[in-house]
Order: structure tokens, then sequence, then C-alpha cells
């Protein structure tokens, strides 16, 4: 009898423990270092599947285990925004973003003894105007601080949110479609398990 594989999420990200929980998956957090810098050349598609890859391969995969690593960003004009570093990148980020449409870019990652599979979630977020005093008390509720691109669309962020056009869980860090398709490929099927 084959024992059912043993699911790892290779993230601290407590976003994508809740969407995991949602799904009523039972899983393993192990976190995982791996060095974010943008490669030269490359794309913010790329660049999320390199990084979601990259997290997966870190943890041990070892006997029938899977691991699943995903990797969010946020690209406006090409350019991928990282964490803000301080007050004054995160009023440039948000800035930037203010009247505007930018791309949300998740990648998601499967790393098995049968191999790595990959999915990209690509999501248009277009944000209304945004006020310099609004961007400050953002900053100062200390929300952006660890998010990519400076805000996070679960929580005060969702404010600047005009519309969406995409997966709303792969803005906030975990698409779920592309999530349950490669579990599923890899026999952990979301539905079936019930």
């Amino acid at each position: 009898m084959t024992r059912t594989p043993t699911l790892i999420l290779a993230s601290t990200s407590p976003r994508r423990r809740e969407i995991l929980a949602a799904l009523g998956l039972d899983f393993t957090v192990v976190p995982v270092d791996v060095d974010e810098s943008p490669q030269d050349g490359e794309t913010p598609g790329d660049m999320a599947l390199r990084l979601a890859v990259a997290k997966a391969a870190a943890a041990d995969a070892h006997d029938n285990n899977i691991v699943l690593g995903a990797d969010t960003i946020v690209a406006i004009d090409g350019r991928a925004l990282g964490k803000p570093v301080d007050k004054a990148d995160c009023l440039a980020m948000l800035e930037r973003l203010s009247g505007r449409g930018h791309k949300v870019l998740t990648g998601v990652a499967l790393h098995g003894a049968q191999g790595s599979q990959t999915a990209l979630s690509e999501t248009d977020v277009y944000f209304r105007e945004i006020s310099r005093d609004e961007a400050l008390a953002y900053w100062q509720s200390g929300e952006p601080c660890d998010k990519a691109g400076a805000y996070a669309v679960q929580g005060l962020g969702g404010v600047f949110v005009e519309r969406i056009e995409g997966s709303y869980s792969g803005v906030v860090g975990l698409p779920v479609f592309e999530t349950a398709t490669l579990l599923a490929n890899a026999g952990l099927g979301v539905l079936s398990r019930q």
C-alpha cells in the first residue's frame, strides 16, 4: 500500500499557511532561506518561478514528501518591486502604484521524488489615486513593511485596490487554482481527500 505523501510548505508566510489550511490540507511548515536578489535580464515572471523552485528545493523532499514553494512579485512597467527597505522606499512605491495598474505574479513549485512542476499566476491589480497623507498613514500602520510592492491586498492595503483581474488568492500569496492543480497532479487532490 502506497503511503499518502506528506506535504511540506517551504514558507513561513502566515497567508500561505491560511490558504493551505482553508483547503483542508495537512502540512508541515519548514522555513527556508534563499537569496531573493533579481538576476540580470530576468523578467518578474521568471523571477517568481525561479524563487518558488529554489524555495521548494531548499526544503528536504526525502521519502514520500512533496514540498510546496511559492514566491510573489509585484511588478510595474516590467520592473519588480521588492519589500520596502524604509519609509521613503514605501512611499515611493505607493506613489508609483497610485492611480495605475500593475501585475502581481506568484510562482508556485512542487518538488518531490518524481520531480518538480511549476505554475505561474498573473493578476492585474488597479489602484485608485493615493494621497501622500494616506500613504504615510499606511506606512505608520506597519502593514507594508514586509510586503512585496509595499501593500497587503487582504489588509488595510485593500482600500487602495479599485479592481483585480485574475486571482485574488495569487495576490495574497498562493493562487488556489494553480496550487490545487499541481497538488492533484502529485496525488494530493484537495476535494478527492474529503
